[in-house]
């Protein structure tokens, strides 16, 4: 409280500061607000603000900013000195650790990563949760710069492209574990839910050093929310107009020297043709997920985390008619996908004395697949273990990292059609070196060397291939509104039948790979960013980022004379240029407006005509404003704009415009939302039916638009 000694009652001012408790920097942005006043301000680029026009008395003020505890404090009008107040605002726990980045291993701030790393934090994945609680499609398909291409007109199983790149040059993780891909790579961003997850880091470009093979295009990291002393509780209920329900539940709490987090949810989905041409464009299934988590501190430098997930689904799609259980010589089509997969993991840190920490990290998964349709069926068992041990050690200028990893990846194939099996195995071992190094206030440069052992074998042939990849990358830091970060680097794919093509096709007539290489690739990325206030209460940032990427030796689907399919590597190179605009208004931290803009230039050399790969908009857009009162609504707008892309029979696409609306309303601890997903009914069969006949034996056009067109759902979320 702050104790006055003139008593006024006229109208008043009052100055002041608002600066963090910890180190005292400035915060730029913070709102401020007198109690019984229906405005308020917002500190200027210096921290400071200025209230006018208060009466005099005892007033409470209230400061906030987004990631410190709110503060409210009392004070006498008018004051009896003219010096200007400090207040101080303290880090929330929670909040913190969303502005920590985790997939470099060093514990900074985001702001002091010289390597480039997108974050998407837990508000936007509360956000998109409205819109898709069942999984992180949604998430990721708004993000600038990625694009979720579905690979099945019936299933709708998706891969996650980043900069124009196939799917399977991206690297997913969660929690730093490399648990999904390969056989699992058309349903991987469909079995992760967003509910337990406390932010998503995006690494676009090569990130070779710490992960190896598969981290060509980038690698999405989806970190998952740690228990702290305060319980939480999230739960949610949904239900859309396409007939998908979810409801999901998850809870976390630390206890003395243990903590707890469990995640269940169900995901139920009724058939849906919109287009009724009795194909279904949304299929049946059924979707449950259960991943309890231990946590055990013994002492305050040790950790030990063990976790387990469980996730069975079935999924149905195809003639309505035969989904339904009407089967005759008119309805025969159908696609079904039955997976299990189980997830154990085990991770144990321990910082040492000398400003050390060793962390061991051990995964295992099992993977189980069937696919069905009319006389054919493609099972198999995928099993992968990864085993890492590195060691971190922080100076006064540096911090090194140094490791050692394993990946062992085996698919059995239990049934097929074929007379060949497709069994193979995949071992690479990998020593990585890491050194983050503070130049100055104003450089850092981080550089990092790894060398690779990669053994593939199968029933007809092996191979092994070691590779060395170096990377680098530095952050500039002109001056507290602008800075730049530059990245280049080498990387590899181990080689796999497993795509997006062989997906689509659902690995009929694929023969086994044979006398083939790894791809391999150099890329680099360059961005600049700004960030400043242009008024009291108006904030502007700005992200341009630049990225080129080649792949060399890349393994081209082909086919031979009796109709089979096979991987040959390919002298011509696949190449993709581009860049993406970023830009942020934020209006008294109510009003904010985003907007982003990715054109890529993705071109294969062994492609007849144009060469432009296909599925790749050349130019995305998207636009989305957000108008939220905290602890009270939201709104938000969104308009993304797709444009013209290339289908593998050399047509070419229109463009089009999708928009979103969505509401949230909250009581308390409850919360309920709406969402008007697409509502102006953008779907491929507005211009052509996908399905070509016959229709007891269709094939598919490609995907190149929404399928199910516009959904309306909303629900009801607690959370405490």
């Amino acid at each position: 409280m702050i104790t006055p000694v003139l008593l006024s009652y006229g109208q008043n001012t009052l100055k002041g500061v608002v600066k963090t408790s910890d180190n005292a920097e400035v915060l730029v942005g913070a709102t401020i607000k007198i109690k019984g006043q229906n405005s308020a301000v917002v500190s200027d680029k210096n921290g400071f603000f200025f209230l006018e026009n208060i009466p005099g008395g005892w007033q409470q003020i209230t400061i906030s900013f987004t990631g410190f505890s709110k503060k409210t404090d009392t004070v006498f009008l008018p004051l009896s000195t003219s010096d200007t107040l400090v207040f101080l605002l303290e880090k929330e726990e929670e909040e913190l650790d969303e502005v920590i980045v985790q997939s470099t291993r060093t514990s900074r701030t985001i702001e002091n990563t010289p390597t480039r790393i997108e974050t998407i934090e837990r508000e936007e994945i509360d956000e998109k949760s409205n819109m898709r609680p069942s999984n992180v499609s949604m998430l990721l398909h708004e993000s600038t710069g990625l694009q979720v291409q579905q690979t099945s007109a019936t299933s709708t199983n998706a891969s996650i492209r980043v900069q124009g790149l196939d799917g399977r040059y991206t690297q997913l993780l969660k929690d730093g574990y490399p648990n999904f891909g390969n056989f699992a790579s058309g349903l991987s961003i469909l079995e992760i839910p967003p509910l337990d997850l406390q932010q998503v880091e995006i690494i676009k470009g090569p990130a070779s050093t710490l992960y190896g093979g598969g981290a060509i295009a980038g690698v999405i990291n989806f970190i998952s929310a740690t228990p702290k002393e305060k319980p939480r509780y999230n739960f949610i209920i949904n239900q859309s107009h396409v007939g998908q329900t979810n409801i999901g539940g998850y809870h976390s709490q630390k206890i003395g020297k243990f903590g707890y987090t469990i995640l269940a949810t169900a995901n139920f989905q009724k058939p849906y043709d919109v287009d009724k041409d009795d194909f279904s464009e949304l299929p049946e299934s059924k979707n449950f997920t259960i991943h309890p988590t231990l946590y055990f501190y013994p002492n305050s430098s040790s950790k030990l985390v063990i976790g387990n997930s469980f996730t069975q689904g079935d999924n149905m799609g195809g003639d309505i008619d035969v989904i339904k259980g009407h089967t005759d010589l008119n309805h025969q089509y159908f696609e079904k996908n039955k997976t299990l997969r189980n997830i154990s993991t085990l991770e144990f840190d321990k910082k040492l004395s000398s400003s050390g920490e060793i962390k061991l990290k051990q995964s295992l998964v099992v993977f189980n697949r069937e696919i069905t349709s009319p006389g054919y069926i493609f099972s198999g068992n995928n099993i992968n273990t990864f085993t890492d041990v590195s060691y971190v050690r922080n100076k006064s200028k540096h911090t090194g990292i140094v490791g050692l990893n394993f990946y062992y990846d085996k698919f059995t194939q239990k049934q097929t059609n074929a007379h060949i099996t497709l069994d193979a195995r995949t071992a690479t071992a990998g020593l990585y070196l890491q050194d983050t190094w503070d130049v100055s206030k104003y450089v850092q440069i981080e550089s990092g060397i790894r060398f690779d052992h990669l053994n593939y074998n199968n029933d007809i042939y092996t191979k092994n291939q070691d590779f060395l990849l170096p990377r680098i990358s530095a952050l500039f830091k002109i001056n507290d509104k602008l800075s730049s970060r530059v990245g280049v680097g080498l990387g590899y794919k181990a080689p796999t039948i497993f795509t997006e093509q062989t997906e689509t096709m659902l690995y009929k007539n694929l023969s086994p790979l044979n006398e083939v290489e790894a791809e391999k690739s150099i890329g680099g990325t360059a961005d600049v960013n700004f960030k400043t206030a242009i008024t009291g209460d108006l904030y502007f940032s700005l992200n341009q980022l630049f990225f080129y990427s080649v792949i060399r030796n890349p393994l081209v689907l082909e086919t031979d004379p009796g109709g089979n399919y096979f991987f040959d590597n390919n002298d011509n190179n696949v190449r993709s240029v581009g860049f993406e605009t970023n830009l942020k208004l934020i209006f008294r931290n109510d009003l904010k407006l985003f907007a982003g803009y990715t054109y890529t230039n993705a071109r294969a050399g062994y492609l007849n005509g144009n060469q432009f790969l296909p599925l790749v908009p050349k130019d995305k857009l998207n636009l989305a404003l957000v108008y939220e009162k905290e602890s009270n609504f939201k709104l938000g707008l969104e308009g993304y704009l797709t444009g013209n892309q290339v289908l593998n029979n050399g047509m070419q696409t229109p463009s089009f415009w999708e928009f979103g609306f969505m509401g949230e309303k909250t009581f308390g601890k409850v919360s309920v939302f709406i969402n008007f997903e697409n509502f102006t009914d953008q779907r491929q069969s507005k211009y052509k039916r996908v399905v070509n006949p016959p229709d007891t034996n269709p094939t598919f056009d490609d995907i190149w638009n929404h399928m199910e067109g516009f959904v309306v759902n909303g629900g009801i979320k607690i959370r405490w």
